[in-house]
């Protein structure tokens, strides 16, 4: 058992409602080969996707598995005060009640979060996502943020309920943590949300657009849900290149066509020196870790 200091943590109530897909100004994007493309994209209630699903593959852009939450509360003395507090507070594993509309008393579990559009993602029985409607209340039960491993001072923890860090069964090496996943990712490929002050919210991409680096690394197979290791990354106070660091996180959308972009990445773990080990493990996913589906 790793020792942890989940005995000081808060946890506490945020709250988003099934937030609507939407469109920027022009309902066309262009692909990193030029080509105006009409796409589905961000929000709304996804039938046919979640996570264990492949990433790749699909007629989508940016995508999201599942239900997409946003909180639009209006509190003029913080611009957008509500939604970020539901972003940074909430964490992988969370339990997520829906509290409003047919499917009211239905529970699911918190996956991922997406910067930029700042949702957060919840996956729900196929039965539950057939119940819903945008604008139905989703309570968030989230705990995590402050999660410290006691043992480990060198390696941060975000993002992360205890749950879902207890059900990864990750293995003492020593001063070193290993923690599967299925697959490791080169931070040369890194694209937007690269740069960020902070990574207690949001995402950053994994571009898959060179043919010769997605072989490789066998990135064609990625799922939504992935727990995947980005090496000489360090995500300590937000994303930077660093040799020898190596960060930890969770696929939270699918893959896009836009430059720069591809499958999202929210940070769980990082060490600035190398601290984790990356086991490989195609189990590795939230969605069979946790046994949200049964179909995989």
């Amino acid at each position: 058992m790793l020792k942890t200091n989940v005995d000081k943590l808060i946890k506490i109530s945020v709250v988003g409602e099934v937030a609507s897909p939407v469109f920027g100004r022009s309902v066309y994007n262009i692909s990193a080969e030029g080509a105006p493309m009409v796409l589905p994209g961000v929000g709304g209630i996804t039938y046919n996707l979640r996570v264990g699903d492949l990433a790749c593959g699909w007629e989508a852009d940016h995508v999201e598995p599942g239900v997409s939450l946003e909180n639009k509360e209006n509190d003029p003395r913080f611009a957008q005060g509500a939604n970020t507090a539901l972003n940074v507070l909430s964490c992988v594993g969370n339990e997520a009640v829906v509290v409003a509309g047919d499917a009211k008393g239905a529970k699911g579990v918190v996956t991922g979060k997406h910067g930029g559009i700042e949702h957060v993602l919840v996956d729900f029985p196929n039965e539950t996502l057939e119940k819903l409607m945008l604008g139905d209340k989703v309570l968030v039960k989230a705990f995590g943020v402050g999660l410290k491993l006691l043992d480990y001072p060198e390696i941060k923890v975000m993002n992360l309920d205890p749950r879902f860090l207890e059900a990864l069964n990750s293995k003492t090496k020593g001063d070193k943590l290993e923690v599967p996943v299925t697959h490791v990712i080169p931070a040369a490929i890194m694209g937007s949300g690269l740069g960020a002050n902070q990574t207690y919210s949001g995402d950053y991409d994994i571009q898959l657009f060179d043919e010769s680096t997605r072989k490789e690394y066998g990135l064609d197979d990625l799922r939504l849900g992935d727990l995947v290791a980005i090496l000489d990354a360090d995500h300590s106070y937000g994303r930077i290149y660093r040799k020898g660091a190596v960060s930890i996180g969770i696929v939270v959308h699918t893959n896009c066509i836009t430059s720069g972009h591809g499958p999202g990445v929210t940070t769980l773990f990082t060490s600035h020196n190398g601290k984790i080990i990356p086991k490989i493990n195609v189990k590795a996913n939230i969605a069979s870790i946790l046994k949200l589906r049964t179909d995989i």
